[in-house]
């Protein structure tokens, strides 16, 4: 415990307020009763802190006002942790709580805990009794040192953090860094975080000690706590020193600038834009985390506006990674915790728009000068379009409209010497200064590698100009975690030599990893090399790639190493820097051919001379090294030279836009091959170049005038090929021939970051440049430069550096803006490359977002082609077509192609060839479809292609990159019926069963696949038709197209029915009438039953086969429900993992939805967010216990919270207890709505709780009396809601009408109010017989007219009342529906036209999924019916429609309304000959006559005649309905038509305009039994 002289006070504002000290909270309750008496002393914490330390300061202070003899009360009071307490409603609970204890004036409240409870528990104490004393006691790091310190108080809103509040300073803020022992290790760094920024922006020696000492608090932070001792024990001083050096910072700030008048702003260092990431990610990400990453954009934008030096951010971003603080969204913490949000650039400055820095609508960041020093006072106006640019991931580039222009560009120090440099100064003796070290991402991950390997510390001296390296001589340890190295090749290749080094005893492994495009980055030569020589080494994953263990009991071996150096030079140089601290000398022997990029071996060789090892090549061994045994002596300087590499994009651009560039720290002295750039590339295609040994100056020719080079081998100069391509591009100066440049000694290029050689013929090709591959290279046929295409869709960068500064330098001559994807991968080497470009070229940047790169859009590529995978005869062929045809895509079958290839059927081939070769070929041609298609395709594969390892890498590649692999599936019988029919392939392989094939490969299908379709066990007359359809519905899911979601935002009231039956089968019959007036179905998958489970879970394939058949049967969209016991379902509570994969299906199946329970683990919530794709997740939560009240918002807002991090819709559910509940919920959603963007559910379950069903307007749950059972007690029928919403106001009677005559028996009033009654409407439905149109005009304009229907003869007069109409009313110049559209006080009336839909309903019913395409139809009349009657058959897309009428004339009347694609085909019953007749298959028939005129009996034979030639299926309409059996339909009848009446047509009519009026489905049945009575 300490004693008073332990403690140390700080000042501010001229009061001993700050005391620090360690265990004081004896001497906190002392010092309080002493000097700030009262009556009542309040202690407010949280339910995270009171377990751990409330009673112990309870009883302390109780035992002090003892001692004290004080009159006086202690109180406390706990609330529930979190930035959701730090509301309104709460303060409000507190002071409440306060005025029930009695609590005066003279009361003094103790903030316990970390900001939250400070600012509100402030914020309380501020306007209590109009001011009352307060006390802060920080418990966590980041209350220590920010937001306890100053008198900032406040709560939140709905519209951001901390707009309401006081500045209210407290009495005492006593630093008690004993809690700091309870405080989890995270949060201690969040709290470092804000230390860092403060040392950043005011003092730079508190900076280096925090540079200097991050390894020493790492470690004491990381150590297991022991019971009884501190854990910062052994280094109390030095957290004591960081501690109060922020403390003292803030305190002179704030001293003195108190309210913030414009000093105090620099104290908000990095918060401008780590508040607005903060707004998006948190709470997955804590502030101080996104503090990290503001800091490192803010300075990134002091060096982009040209004021803060790129050493100086690299500095920063080195501090922050040391202490494990994330620098970017793209950091790994930030994708373990929060990978699942996105953070969309607009969306970012809208929040940085609500900053109490700005001025007016200007925003003000505090800029830094250097590290220490800000640039101004107080924070600086920044435009939003430098903003933006810092913000974006990808960059607009316009185009160098400069004459002239002359400048000079040092770039960064070289990547090669720089990881070289730190591998050998690392394991050297003593220490090394390192200066024009490149400051990159390549560089950060050597270095923090390095450490974590024991190899040596770094420190910065000059202001960040020098890198101090202390070599540890060669001891290295194994780290405590996986190193990852993202995608630095270099240090991959290099830190897997060393640790071959690190001997283990105990086991221990070094892991080596990386992101995506690392691991599939070739290491294998180097692995095998060191396991010949003793390491043992185990790929993780991909063999021949990172991610690998090594470990090794006595290090590297030595003797003889043979490696393969054909690949690349950077194994060579692992190796042979490594190789001093081998067991033996080492003789490395390069074998396999001749070793690419000599000049880099040469290179390494040259600098282990530098730090005294020397390397001798044999002189009677070719391409032999022998290596002594040694340790590396660290020179006490050493410089490191520019990037040559770098070096050729600012030459480059003085190239192709004739202008001058001095670069002056790269000539021909150098140690790199690119430094021959210039004189090798540049001057003989036609620029001037002056190149001393230092220093190398470029002056283009006039633009438009670079000559190509016919042939030029850079073997030695690899890395620049790109920078030769780009300018080669536009190279078109030749007398004669073509202007053709082919590079060449570049092979190694297809294995570096990317495939470079494949990657620049794809980009280049988009500025509209021929190239090619060649073996060993590539060929450009140069451009006239104003011939430039706009690449439409950016360039892609792959994550290349080079990539992206090459094709920024061609887009500097391109005549439009070019748009440049994800700018931050030339990070690796150049990180300010685009500062250049801003700064030192005058070149406009503008930061931008595409579609490629927004991952809003989902991980699905626009356009990407998609490959079906599958058992044979699972109908990959056929739906592949049908897929083609809905995306305007190309088909190919990749076994034909295979066929074509091979000129021999797949059967030979195999007879011919074997199984394996077979599996090769068709390798093979997977591989070529997807190199040569990734765009515009649909390829059905052979149903084995997932048998070989190759092939399902890449397709597992295919979908990584954004393309789809569909997995086509059908019942396994259904399988076998075919594939016994189908001759045309060979039986499996060793005569294996169909059953054991699919049973070995479905777990590769699953592993390969990004989408699962199944087709539903259906008839085969309409599986066709309805594969489509539910490949449509597929489609518009996976592909993004659906706007499901949005049309549920527009409607003022949406449901959906909740299916809770064994098996969808079940539903069938009655799902029609169970789905009236829902607008989406939700399958209860917890309660499906699979017959052939053995354990009660349904299997993939099962669920897969009932949510097909679900699609094919219903036009609403799917929600995909799982629920547990415990969340009031049937799923077992133990089967997390099942539950997860089949949400995981749902995804693949194209679920509309899938509602996701909050009570599964994070785990398993971030992997479905990270997999759903275009599917919308519904997070719920349910509140069983009935315990939550939505009167005390706290639990509901953390869930709230936690929803929004995921969640396309919100739905919560509690449990009225009464009805009062319901109305506490109203509140709740009144006050939440106002600040959503997300759609929210929000009911209360319970007999208590139907109201609140009733007041929720968005996606209402509902039952039907039909099913099985209800889904959650409480639940509402469609018709009971209705009634309801009539009842309380929201649905107003209106009265529809008919306007015609004669009409008094029309049957259409007892349609519609038949509809009216059965949905629980109160509308009147009326016949309104008149004389004259114009009687009909004083009902349009009735207040509580809700439509109407025309008929004779008013459907053509009616049109000059209308406002507008409906295509359909235009098409036919009639108007048989009116739609009052009301726009505010405005009313609006819409002419429709229903008839046709009638006609169209009728048939799709009758049809059941048949199709219509490509058969023939007839209509009989000429009649008004008639028109709507081949309207409909059109639409139903009959292909050709005979027209047969008495009267010819009129026939042809009837064809000229018409466009010719309508195919309308005149039946001349007097001349057509009998052959003719006979010809003509119908499968569609229309009669529009009616039923009580005699025909003549010539038209009577015709139609006879054609009703005898039936198609199988065919539908008779007759559109006359007295009496309901026509004679036509007897006829047809006789012939085995499927009949159907003039009454259905009309009750289907009716029910299209019930649903323009309502926006309901009326059930068809029980209207047409009323209206038939």
């Amino acid at each position: 415990m300490s004693n008073e002289s332990n403690i140390i006070t700080v000042p501010i504002l001229g009061k001993d307020t700050v005391r620090v000290g360690f265990g004081i909270h004896q001497y906190i309750c002392t010092e309080i009763l002493e000097n700030f008496k009262s009556s009542t002393y309040v202690v407010i914490t949280d339910s995270n802190i009171a377990p751990l330390y409330l009673e112990k300061i309870e009883s302390t202070f109780n035992k002090s006002i003892k001692d004290a003899k004080a009159e006086a009360r202690l109180l406390t009071y706990v609330i529930p942790p979190g930035e959701s307490s730090k509301c309104r409603a709460m303060k409000a609970e507190i002071e409440d709580w306060l005025l029930t204890q009695s609590c005066t004036r003279d009361t003094i409240l103790i903030a316990m805990g970390g900001g939250v409870i400070g600012d509100l528990v402030g914020y309380v104490a501020a306007s209590f009794m109009r001011g009352i004393r307060f006390i802060q006691m920080p418990t966590t790091l980041l209350a220590m040192v920010d937001s306890s310190i100053g008198g900032k108080t406040g709560i939140d809103t709905p519209l951001g953090k901390n707009l309401v509040g006081a500045f209210w300073q407290p009495l005492r803020v006593y630093v008690d860094m004993v809690f700091l022992h309870t405080l989890p290790p995270r949060q201690v760094i969040n709290g470092l975080s804000e230390i860092i920024k403060t040392a950043a922006m005011w003092n730079e020696n508190d900076f280096q000690l925090l540079e200097n000492n991050s390894a020493v608090l790492l470690d004491a932070l990381n150590k297991p706590s022991v019971p009884g001792e501190y854990k910062f024990d052994s280094i109390k001083p030095l957290l004591q020193k960081i501690i109060l050096s922020s403390i003292r910072t803030k305190c002179e700030v704030v001293t003195l600038d108190e309210h913030e008048g414009g000093l105090r702003n620099l104290l908000n260092f990095g918060h401008s834009i780590g508040h607005a990431y903060e707004a998006i990610l948190y709470p997955q990400i804590l502030h101080g985390e996104c503090v990290a990453i503001g800091m490192v954009k803010e300075a990134e934008l002091a060096r982009y506006l040209g004021i803060l030096k790129p050493n100086a951010v690299g500095r920063l971003t080195k501090c922050l990674v040391s202490y494990n603080l994330p620098i970017s969204v793209n950091d790994p913490k930030v994708k373990k915790y929060a990978s699942f949000k996105h953070c969309p650039v607009e969306k970012l400055i809208e929040y940085m728009a609500v900053d109490k820095k700005n001025q007016g609508s200007k925003k003000r960041i505090v800029i830094l000068k250097a590290i220490g020093e800000t640039y101004e006072k107080h924070a600086t106006v920044v435009s939003d379009d430098d903003i933006r640019f810092i913000l974006s991931r990808d960059v607009k580039v316009d185009e160098f409209t400069k004459s002239s222009w002359d400048v000079v560009v040092t770039p960064p120090g070289s990547k090669s010497i720089s990881n070289r440099a730190l591998v050998l100064a690392a394991m050297g003796n003593g220490t090394c200064r390192l200066t024009n070290m490149l400051h990159s991402d390549d560089t950060q991950f050597m270095m923090s590698a390095l450490e974590s390997l024991g190899a040596a510390t770094f420190s910065w001296e000059d202001g960040g100009e020098t890198l101090v390296v202390k070599g540890n001589g060669g001891k290295l340890a194994v780290p405590k975690e996986e190193l990852y190295l993202g995608n630095a090749g270099t240090a991959a290749r290099f830190l897997t030599g060393i640790a071959a080094l690190v001997s283990s005893k105990d086991g221990a492994k070094v892991v080596l990893t990386g992101n995506h495009r690392m691991k599939v980055r070739p290491i294998g030569p180097l692995v095998d090399a060191l396991r010949a020589n003793g390491c043992e080494i185990n790929y993780l994953e991909k063999q021949g790639s990172l991610p690998l263990d090594l470990s090794s009991k006595n290090g590297l071996k030595g003797g003889i190493i043979e490696l393969a150096a054909t690949v690349s030079s950077q194994y060579v140089s692992s190796i042979l820097m490594c190789a001093p601290y081998a067991s033996q000398p080492v003789t490395l022997k390069l074998v396999g051919g001749k070793p690419i990029s000599q000049l880099y071996i040469d290179m390494t060789i040259a600098m282990m001379a530098s730090f005294g090892v020397n390397v001798t090549k044999s002189t009677t061994e070719e391409n032999t090294y022998n290596i002594p045994c040694g340790k590396y002596q660290n020179p006490p300087h050493y410089e490191i030279e520019s990037d040559a590499s770098s070096a050729t994009y600012p030459l480059a651009i003085a190239a192709i836009t004739g202008t001058k560039c001095t670069v002056p720290n790269i000539g021909s002295a150098s140690l790199q091959g690119d430094a021959r750039f210039a004189c090798d590339v540049l001057r003989p295609m036609g620029c001037t170049v002056e190149q001393t040994a230092t220093s190398t100056t470029v002056q283009g020719p006039p633009k438009g005038t670079l000559k190509p080079l016919e042939s030029i081998d850079m073997e030695t100069m690899t890395d620049a090929f790109l920078t030769a391509s780009v300018v080669a591009a536009v190279a078109c100066n030749v007398s004669e021939g073509d202007p053709v440049t082919r590079i060449t000694g570049i092979a190694n290029q297809r294995v570096k970051e990317c495939n470079r050689i494949a990657a620049m013929v794809h980009e280049l090709a988009k500025f509209g440049v021929r190239t090619g591959e060649l073996e060993d290279g590539i060929y450009i046929f140069g451009k006239n430069y104003k011939e430039l295409k706009k690449p439409e869709e950016g360039i892609y960068t792959y994550d290349d550096h080079r990539i992206a500064m090459s094709f920024s330098v061609l887009s500097l001559i391109c005549p439009s803006r070019t748009l440049i994807i994800d700018k931050a991968c030339v990070e690796k080497t150049w990180p300010y490359w685009w500062d250049v470009l801003h700064q030192s070229f005058g070149v406009k940047l503008t930061g931008a977002t595409s579609v490629a790169s927004d991952p809003l859009k989902g991980s699905i590529s626009k356009n990407a082609s998609i490959i079906l995978i599958g058992m044979r005869g699972a109908g990959k062929t056929t739906i592949g077509k049908i897929i083609a045809k809905q995306l305007n895509f190309k088909f190919l079958d990749l076994d034909e192609l295979l066929e074509d290839y091979l000129e021999m059927p797949i059967a030979e081939v195999i007879f011919r060839m074997g199984w394996d070769a077979f599996r090769l070929e068709e390798h093979k041609v997977l591989r070529k479809f997807i190199t040569e298609h990734p765009e515009g395709y649909v390829a059905a594969s052979g149903g084995g292609v997932i048998e070989m390892d190759e092939s399902r890498n890449l397709l597992s590649n295919f979908v990584k990159e954004g393309g789809i692999v569909l997995h086509v599936h059908r019942n396994l019988e259904h399988i076998k019926s075919y594939l016994s029919e189908d001759q045309t392939r060979p039986t499996y392989k060793d005569q294996e069963s169909i059953d054991d094939v699919y049973k070995r490969r479905h777990v590769w299908y699953r592993e390969c696949r990004s989408h699962y379709f199944i087709s539903p066990v259906l008839s085969n007359q309409v599986i066709d038709e309805k594969i489509q359809y539910s490949m449509s519905r597929f489609l518009d899911v996976v592909t993004g197209s659906s706007q499901v979601l949005q049309k549920f935002k527009t409607k003022k009231r949406s449901t959906f029915l909740t299916l809770n039956y064994p098996r969808i089968e079940d539903a069938l019959p009655t799902l029609r009438d169970v789905t009236v007036g829902c607008d989406a179905i939700e399958v209860r998958v917890d309660y499906l039953k699979d017959p052939k489970s053995s354990n009660g879970i349904s299997s993939l394939d099962f669920v897969a086969e009932q949510i097909s058949l679900l699609r094919c049967s219903t036009t609403l969209p799917i929600i995909f429900t799982i629920r547990t016991i415990s969340q009031g379902g049937l799923f077992p509570n133990d089967k997390e993992e099942e539950a997860k994969e089949l949400m995981l299906s749902a995804m693949r199946y194209g679920c509309d939805f899938v509602d996701v329970e909050l009570g599964w683990s994070s785990e398993t919530i971030n992997i479905l967010y990270q997999h759903k794709g275009y599917t919308k997740l519904i997070m719920s939560w349910h509140d069983l216990s009935g315990t939550w009240s939505w009167a005390r918002p706290h639990e509901w807002m953390q869930k709230v919270e936690l929803a929004s991090s995921y969640a396309d819709v919100i739905k919560l559910v509690g449990m009225a207890n009464n009805l009062n509940d319901n109305l506490e919920l109203e509140e709740f959603r009144t006050r939440i709505t106002n600040s959503m963007d997300i759609p929210l559910i929000l009911f209360n379950m319970g007999r208590f709780g139907q109201l609140s069903r009733i007041l929720n307007k968005f996606m209402t749950p509902v039952t039907h009396p039909l099913l099985p059972s209800k889904a959650a007690p409480g639940q509402l029928t469609v018709k009971q809601l209705n009634e309801a919403r009539v009842l309380i106001g929201e649905i107003l009677p209106e009265k529809f009408f008919l306007f015609g005559k004669p009409i008094k028996h029309s049957r259409s009033p007892i349609l519609h109010s038949t509809a009216y009654e059965l949905l629980g409407l109160p509308h009147t439905y009326e016949a309104f017989e008149t004389d004259t149109v114009d009687e009909v005009q004083k009902v349009l304009n009735l207040p509580d007219f809700g439509g109407a229907n025309v008929t004779i003869p008013y459907k053509l007069s009616v049109m000059k009342f209308m406002d507008e109409l409906s295509d359909e009313a235009r098409f036919f110049g009639a108007v048989n529906t009116i739609i009052p559209i009301r726009i505010g006080d405005k009313l609006v009336l819409r002419g429709d036209n229903t008839d046709w839909r009638g006609i169209y309903d009728t048939f799709a019913n009758a049809l059941d999924g048949v199709s219509l395409r490509d058969t023939n139809g007839l209509v009989i009349g000429a009649g008004g019916t008639s028109r709507a009657a081949i309207y409909s058959l059109h639409r139903l897309g009959v292909s050709r429609i005979y027209l047969l009428n008495r009267t010819l004339a009129n026939s042809y009347r009837v064809q000229d309304v018409f466009p010719p694609d309508y195919n309308i085909h005149i039946i001349d019953s007097d001349n057509i000959p009998s052959e003719e007749l006979s010809s003509v298959t119908l499968s569609a028939v229309v009669s529009t006559i009616p039923a009580d005129i005699e025909l003549p009996e010539k038209v009577a034979s015709v139609i006879k005649a054609l009703l005898a030639n039936k198609a199988d299926g065919g539908v008779f309409l007759d559109m006359a309905y007295k009496p309901l059996h026509t004679p036509l339909m007897a006829v047809a009848s006789d012939l085995e038509w499927k009949c159907c009446n003039g009454l259905e047509a009309l009750v289907r009519q009716g029910l299209a305009s019930f649903h323009l009026w309502t926006g309901m489905t009326a059930p068809f049945d029980a209207v047409y039994q009323k209206v038939i009575e």
